[in-house]
């Protein structure tokens, strides 16, 4: 069992920022996030495109704007849970609330902000018969888990997008895998320009084989509850069959949003978002807060600045929660007790706010 005062509900811009925020009033915070990685849609859906409208920043990628938030993090050292869902949320007799996770962690919170975006982004699966027994043992999504050996081994990933063609690329200049194969179902990759010049590269060097196809079955050798994975049988596009031998799958299919079990924690909802007052972004039940575009009040604009404003009250209000009492305004320009959190030395000369 895990204690703490605050746990965040999706690590996205705005989850980001709601942990700092939290960090500035000397809350400490849990991070959980379904995908591998801090950035959300941010980074999955529009990493390389530019954002004109953050305060501040003429123009930043998506990516960029998620470096310059976990720096902005970085001084309140969070506790990361990512590649792992929320699977439970329960109100406890103390007032406080039980979370439980996929990866079976269990956390208890004594406040919990949900900054889900449009519901937990989850990797698309293959939609083949007993491809299930295979995940976590030949079949992964999205990546490989950090520091998984593949000396020696038949690796396929599977996909067409930036993921796919960068993991392959990965795989292949590590140089460790016996055979690395790149398949999807036309030799046409939607990638950065630079990257897919690096593929061609490796294609004519030999260290990457390009399959075009589409997988119709898998073979496999041993009992069922301890199967191995021997080979994809592939259909090209002419309409002959093959089969294509694996040890290694990495699918790379993308990610959709997914409300999963938020939809039964009690919340009042409109529209699959969650119903908040605007004075504090609490939902309906007493310790729960929701910012961003999870949630809906009247008037919302589903915009980051606007989450960021959100975050920042419910911060607030949840510190005069936690603490039982009104929480002064505090200017980080002037504030000794924000610089000793932040680790920074006050500004020379200021004054004022």
């Amino acid at each position: 069992m895990i204690e703490t005062d605050a746990v965040v509900i999706g690590a996205g811009p705005v989850g980001l920022f709601q942990a700092f925020q939290l960090g500035l009033q000397g809350i400490g915070a849990h991070l959980i996030d379904a995908l591998p990685q801090a950035g959300g849609q941010c980074v999955t859906l529009y990493g390389d495109k530019p954002i004109y409208d953050i305060a501040g920043i003429p123009v930043c990628t998506g990516r960029e704007l998620i470096d310059r938030l976990l720096a902005q993090l970085a001084p309140f050292k969070p506790h990361w849970h990512l590649n792992t869902l929320v699977a439970a949320l329960a109100p406890q007799p103390d007032a406080r609330l039980l979370l439980e996770t996929d990866a079976g962690a269990r956390l208890l919170a004594r406040s919990v902000f949900i900054a889900a975006g449009v519901g937990a982004f989850v990797p698309r699966t293959l939609k083949m018969a007993g491809m299930e027994r295979f995940v976590g043992t030949q079949l992964f999504y999205q990546v490989l888990p950090a520091g998984m050996d593949v000396a020696g081994r038949q690796v396929i990933v599977h996909g067409g997008d930036e993921g796919a063609v960068a993991c392959a690329v990965e795989l292949a200049e590590q140089g460790r895998a016996a055979r690395v194969s790149l398949l999807y179902r036309r030799d046409l990759f939607q990638a950065p320009e630079a990257l897919l010049q690096r593929l061609q590269q490796l294609r004519a060097a030999g260290r990457i084989a390009v399959e075009v196809g589409q997988i119709t079955g898998i073979a496999s050798s041993g009992m069922p509850q301890c199967s191995t994975l021997r080979a994809l049988q592939v259909v090209d596009a002419q309409g002959a069959s093959h089969a294509l031998p694996v040890d290694v799958l990495v699918a790379v299919l993308g990610i959709s949003p997914r409300l999963g079990p938020l939809t039964d924690w009690g919340m009042a909802m409109a529209r699959k978002q969650l119903q908040v007052d605007t004075e504090a972004f609490r939902t309906s039940v007493p310790g729960i807060y929701a910012v961003g575009d999870i949630n809906t009040y009247p008037g919302k604009r589903r915009l980051i600045l606007c989450g960021f404003h959100e975050a920042t009250l419910a911060a607030f209000a949840a510190a005069e929660a936690l603490k039982g009492d009104k929480v002064a305004l505090q200017y980080t320009t002037t504030s000794a007790h924000l610089h000793r959190l932040l680790g920074v030395a006050p500004a020379s000369g200021a004054t004022g706010p």
